[in-house]
């Protein structure tokens, strides 16, 4: 498949997958595996979010967000590295870099009904009770979602189209409520300093439920940085680097960060949530037959999930 360098991230309707004609499934898969293989993004619609949980969520999410500094350090846990409630301001790093993100987030994980003995349990702030409901229901949509995305691609990579389906139902996914928090003296800051550095995503796919701002941007093949939009009924669904090594380089893990905005909106804050969806622990990511040949030989070591996802915590600053 030839390389294609994308000006913007092609649209897709995931309902062509799950409701259309085999034609328009067909047409769906193919789509995607050249945007998987040449860019790694794609905005979809037909997602299965409502504007009103997605109002709902967000306003919870700021609303926790606007709590005291010493409110919100009450739910960081650091025995759980990050796994589960809030992480603070400056705490996580891209790999690689030795200067925090500007941004503080928190971690939601399985809901109880899903919960495996190895998971930590949640972490829910008594000062917003509607939290809990808002990021469950979401939780739930996306995990739907993001299970019909992978049998797309499974079908891409001439799996069994349920090939993911047990790995990910219970798997160690994470919902992230982002605050890229203002900043009243951006002259006070590191000089490398941003909202989110350059990096590739940990987990299988992340889907993204917009943005309150711009910033987002990916890193195109050729070294040209572009924009990631979409528009309001649609949200972001990418590749992260443990589907990059399962399938052999063959789906592209891309480079992307958040920039900074200009200096004059640097007071303002940035919310965004996406949703990481990891695999169960035990998942083998050892590089599948299909995706290797001659002209593509082997290129990752064999690795659990759960191994993976430990090595890649340590290199981003929230494990010892």
């Amino acid at each position: 498949m030839a390389d294609i360098l994308y000006d913007q991230v092609p649209s897709l309707d995931l309902a062509d997958f799950t409701k259309g004609t085999q034609a328009q499934k067909d047409a769906f898969v193919k789509a995607l595996g050249e945007a998987y293989t040449n860019i790694g993004f794609v905005s979809i619609k037909n997602h299965g979010l409502s504007d009103e949980l997605t109002k709902n969520l967000y306003e919870s999410v700021e609303k926790f967000f606007r709590l005291p500094d010493e409110v919100k350090l009450r739910y960081e846990k650091k025995e759980l590295a990050g796994q589960r409630g809030y992480i603070s301001k400056g705490r996580e790093k891209a790999k690689g870099s030795n200067t925090g993100d500007l941004k503080e987030f928190f971690h939601v994980g399985q809901p109880e009904q899903n919960q495996r003995e190895d998971y930590p349990e949640n972490i829910w702030p008594s000062e917003v009770p509607e939290l809990e409901k808002y990021t469950t229901e979401a939780y739930l949509t996306l995990l739907k979602t993001g299970t019909q995305m992978l049998r797309a691609i499974a079908c891409f990579l001439e799996l069994p189209e349920n090939y993911f389906d047990d790995k990910v139902k219970e798997g160690n996914s994470i919902l992230r409520p982002i605050h890229y928090f203002p900043i009243d003296d951006p002259d006070s800051l590191p000089p490398d300093a941003v909202r989110a550095a350059e990096h590739g995503d940990i987990n299988l796919i992340t889907l993204l439920m917009g943005a309150s701002a711009d910033g987002l941007q990916v890193l195109r093949r050729d070294g040209k940085w572009i924009p990631i939009t979409a528009l309001p009924d649609q949200i972001v669904v990418n590749v992260g680097d443990m589907l990059e090594r399962h399938t052999n380089g063959k789906l592209k893990s891309t480079i992307h960060r958040v920039v900074n905005p200009p200096r004059e909106l640097m007071h303002t804050s940035r919310f965004s949530i996406p949703f990481f969806m990891h695999p169960i622990s035990e998942m083998d990511l050892s590089c599948l037959d299909g995706c290797i040949d001659m002209e593509h030989p082997k290129s990752f070591e064999d690795i659990t999930a759960g191994e993976f996802l430990d090595q890649r915590l340590r290199e981003i600053g929230l494990k010892a």
